[in-house]
């Protein structure tokens, strides 16, 4: 089963995908944030024969959530009108400064923030920690 990671953003959305089995995330694109947005994770969620979709649910240091919270919402709500596969949130916090820490060389890291958060969502999936499963 093949999941797709969203990382939303206000001006760009990043994407993950995980392979096959469901075990990995990968990045995999970074799209302004516009109108056609969601048509193109459509495409990208047929041409990847995505099955899954895991969005970041954003909080804030105490866990509520933060003022993107409502834009990710109406985001999921206009994402599930077009895109016929299920949608599910997983809890993330600081996952963009994660990916910069870890990419110090790119600019924009809204992908590999979005494999955090897929990876996050697959490890508890899986429950199991990637480095056990290698």
């Amino acid at each position: 089963m093949r999941y797709l990671g969203i990382d939303y953003g206000t001006k760009r959305i990043g994407l993950a995908v995980s392979d096959e089995g469901g075990i990995l995330a990968f990045p995999y694109a970074i799209l302004e944030n516009t109108k056609g947005s969601i048509g193109e994770i459509k495409t990208i969620c047929g041409h990847e024969s995505v099955e899954l979709i895991v969005i970041g649910e954003s909080v804030d240091y105490k866990g509520e959530p933060n003022i993107v919270k409502k834009e990710v919402d109406k985001f999921i709500v206009s994402l599930k009108k077009i895109v016929s596969i299920p949608v599910v949130e997983e809890r993330e916090f600081l996952t963009t400064q994660q990916a910069r820490f870890y990419q110090t060389r790119r600019r924009r890291v809204d992908d590999s923030a979005a494999a955090i958060i897929l990876q996050s969502y697959l490890d508890r999936k899986n429950n199991k920690p990637i480095l056990e499963t290698l």
